[in-house]
């Protein structure tokens, strides 16, 4: 296989690797695949016998097969040559523009993620030593409650003594207080840039193209024993040798609740928020009228929606929960957010069953849950009376009316009564289910593979099928990557994951066995097998 020139049959060009989305999942990716030495997954040690690996080229053995097979030189992006990677986003020609668009629409200051969730490959650290060495540490906010909670012997003794259960939850001593802060928004954006100046990311890779399509065939004219990709957009086709889908989900939906067509323009999803509050609204607000919106949702923009509304002068807001408020720093429990290897992360990994895993991502996330600065955020609004904090409460019914262009609207608690409604944000995050995403119906019914909570169950290398090089990122390799894959940790460790597979199939050659000297030294500084053995056999 042609692995470091782009291939062209007549009119028809033949990516190395397509990605489908341009988010931060699909510039982990990218990132990754360009970088010589990926140490962001690895301790120093790993880090050694990874340069060993990547500078002598040893051969390979596939485990399934047998066959040894050894690599090419890694393919990068670097320079003039490397990889032919194409990248398609719906959103623009840009790298994060979502990300960026939502984060500017929502005035968010700052991240929920920790310091060492990002997508550089190259350090653990890499945000926070970026922070330092361009003097932003100003701009970082300290994760309250995280750090130095630990107990003492003393305390732990007088908690048996007193019959209290001891604590269980996890602890972080002070050793680790540097990498609890959050971003600001403007520093992970200029990180992100830096990653993709460094590894020249932004030379026209990026098409403005939505994805309708996804096959995978033999391509007329091209070859007789591969398959390859055709991506089919609303502007053209592509075809490609690998494909890695790096979206966030499926489309986001208004709950089904009877939504009455004439009332559309009443009622917005949160991800598709143009202007806060819409400009119906805000025409009200100048005009010093009284005005009243709706917000649903349990989850963290529920909360920063109902905050910015408020500021930008909305009179009063009522916040529905079909749940209880949940405070906790992270979307998942603080066992799932430690910097290293985590006794959690290995039971995920370990589980008998897809289900069990469902089960493990379940429980850890439970549902939409606020951060404790945002919960005095809205307390204070709930003091000030301008904000109305319904738990456990859910939409009974609602009209619309054309003339005044209001919703009169009745919850399942009957003892609230609600003013008439000028608008209805539902902040119910996205839907999971891949088998519902119109990219995927060809694939689902060519290659059909098993699903588990709207999940693919996808290989061990991230792949759709062994033999299909379709590779997942994100949210919706879950039942591989755990709890964090929607997060950025989860965008990071999957784009290794990712980038090891499609390394092994582009750089993929036959060679002769090596020696029997040559297999020991391999096997001692990869780690493979007893250390102690080789050397030995050494002596």
């Amino acid at each position: 296989m042609h692995t470091m020139d782009q291939e062209k049959i007549g009119d028809i060009r033949v990516h190395d690797v397509l990605i489908v989305g341009a988010g931060p999942c699909g510039l982990a990716v990218a990132a990754r695949l360009s970088e010589h030495m990926p140490a962001a997954n690895f301790s120093d040690d790993e880090h050694q016998r990874y340069y060993w690996i990547q500078k002598h080229r040893p051969s390979i053995k596939n485990y399934k097969t047998g066959r040894e097979t050894r690599r090419k030189s890694t393919p990068t992006l670097r320079g003039d040559s490397g990889l032919d990677l194409l990248v398609l986003d719906a959103t623009d020609n840009r790298w994060m523009a979502r990300w960026n668009t939502l984060f500017k629409t929502f005035d968010i200051s700052h991240l929920r993620s920790p310091m060492f969730f990002h997508v550089d490959p190259a350090e653990r650290d890499g945000l926070l030593a970026y922070t330092y060495r361009n003097d932003r540490g100003n701009e970082l906010t300290e994760i309250r409650g995280c750090v130095g909670k630990e107990l003492s012997k003393h305390q732990r003794k007088k908690r048996e003594r007193s019959g209290r259960q001891p604590r269980t939850e996890p602890t972080i001593d002070e050793r680790d207080r540097n990498d609890y802060f959050v971003p600001s928004t403007p520093l992970f954006a200029s990180h992100c840039g830096c990653l993709v100046d460094r590894y020249d990311l932004d030379r026209n890779m990026i098409c403005h193209e939505k994805v309708e399509d996804i096959r995978f065939d033999y391509l007329e004219n091209f070859s007789e024993v591969d398959k390859i990709f055709t991506v089919r957009t609303d502007k053209g086709v592509h075809h490609a040798k690998i494909v890695v889908l790096a979206v966030g989900g499926n489309p986001p939906q208004i709950p089904d609740m009877h939504m009455p067509p004439e009332g559309a323009e009443g009622v917005t999803h949160a991800m598709h928020i143009k202007e806060m509050p819409p400009p119906r609204v805000r025409a009200k607000i100048n005009a010093r009228l009284p005005t009243n919106i709706v917000i649903v949702g349990g989850g963290l923009t529920s909360a920063q929606l109902a905050d910015l509304a408020i500021r930008r002068g909305v009179t009063k807001v009522w916040l529905l929960m079909r749940g209880s408020l949940k405070v906790k720093p992270f979307d998942v429990g603080l066992e799932w957010v430690g910097k290293f290897r985590n006794f959690e992360q290995a039971a995920f990994w370990t589980a008998d069953s897809i289900e069990e895993r469902w089960e493990k991502i379940k429980n850890a996330r439970n549902g939409g849950s606020i951060t404790p600065p945002y919960k005095k955020i809205l307390d204070r609004h709930i003091s000030t009376g301008r904000l109305c904090l319904l738990q456990n409460t859910t939409i009974k019914e609602k009209q619309w009316d054309p003339i005044s262009k209001t919703w009169t609207v009745s919850l399942s608690d009957d003892s609230q009564t609600l003013p008439r409604i000028d608008h209805i944000y539902f902040a119910t995050g996205v839907q999971s289910n891949f088998e519902c995403l119109p990219c995927l119906r060809s694939m689902c019914s060519d290659y059909p593979v098993e699903s588990c909570g709207g999940l693919p169950c996808i290989t061990e290398n991230m792949a759709w099928r062994d033999d299909v090089p379709l590779f997942i990122a994100g949210r919706l390799a879950g039942l591989q990557l755990g709890p964090g894959a929607p997060n950025l940790i989860g965008a990071r460790i999957g784009a290794e994951r990712i980038a090891w597979s499609i390394q092994d199939i582009l750089g993929e050659k036959e060679s002769g066995n090596e020696t029997d000297s040559k297999k020991r030294e391999f096997d001692y500084l990869t780690g493979r097998g007893s250390r102690f053995d080789a050397l030995a056999e050494a002596a």
